[in-house]
């Protein structure tokens, strides 16, 4: 059975009826596409864990909006660090005919060689941007390393692309490789935690709204 998230529409969009929302269990959202423009809607907190745990970031499911269901994804989300608590959510309407970009994460599977005689495994890709429908985007990219021995490397043309996606990313670039063990892996770059990945055919007036930043 297809997961359905229950969601109602929020009216007033003050501060202190956020705080109110959260108080109470619920977790402000916006939810956008062109269909809806960009619509601030709320849902409960306890299932919308359980429907992140089920579904994953770029799983496809069912929003229902005061009884108007449309197929979603998650697209942003905002944390509050203390409280290590979700206190906003971006849900993006998707065209389910239509092709997007969403960035998947990495997934190391195995032990390498290298490794297991003294190398230090370094990690600089943990997203990969992937093009796919909707229902056909993975939800992790896994990186066999096993076979690798020290100095050995995988880049992005190393991987195979599934049947029904493919990679946006330079097919240069690392994302795994094992050092001598007189190395010490480099810090991998931090990205912009505001910066959201490109969605093919995302609303350019998508923003969060200010208030609930």
């Amino acid at each position: 059975m297809a997961t359905v998230l229950q969601a109602a529409v929020r009216e007033d969009l003050k501060g202190s009826r956020l705080s109110k929302l959260r108080s109470e269990g619920n977790i402000p959202a916006v939810v956008y596409g062109k269909a809806y423009g960009n619509k601030p809607i709320a849902v409960e907190q306890i299932s919308f864990i359980k429907t992140l745990r089920s579904e994953g970031k770029t799983g496809v499911f069912k929003l229902d909006i005061d009884g108007t269901k449309t197929d979603v994804m998650i697209y942003d989300l905002q944390y509050d660090s203390i409280k290590n608590e979700v206190i906003h959510v971006d849900f993006y309407a998707a065209n389910m005919k239509e092709e997007m970009d969403a960035d998947v994460p990495v997934q190391v599977v195995g032990e390498s060689v290298g490794v297991k005689d003294g190398g230090v495994l370094q990690q600089a890709v943990y997203e990969l941007s992937v093009r796919a429908l909707p229902n056909d985007l993975p939800d992790s990219i896994e990186v066999e390393v096993s076979e690798l021995d020290v100095n050995d490397s995988i880049q992005v043309k190393d991987l195979q692309s599934g049947e029904k996606y493919e990679f946006n990313n330079d097919p240069e670039e690392v994302v795994i490789s094992i050092l001598p063990p007189d190395e010490e892996p480099e810090e991998p770059e931090t990205e912009d935690e505001s910066a959201e990945p490109e969605l093919v055919g995302a609303e350019e007036e998508s923003e969060s709204e200010s208030e609930e930043k």
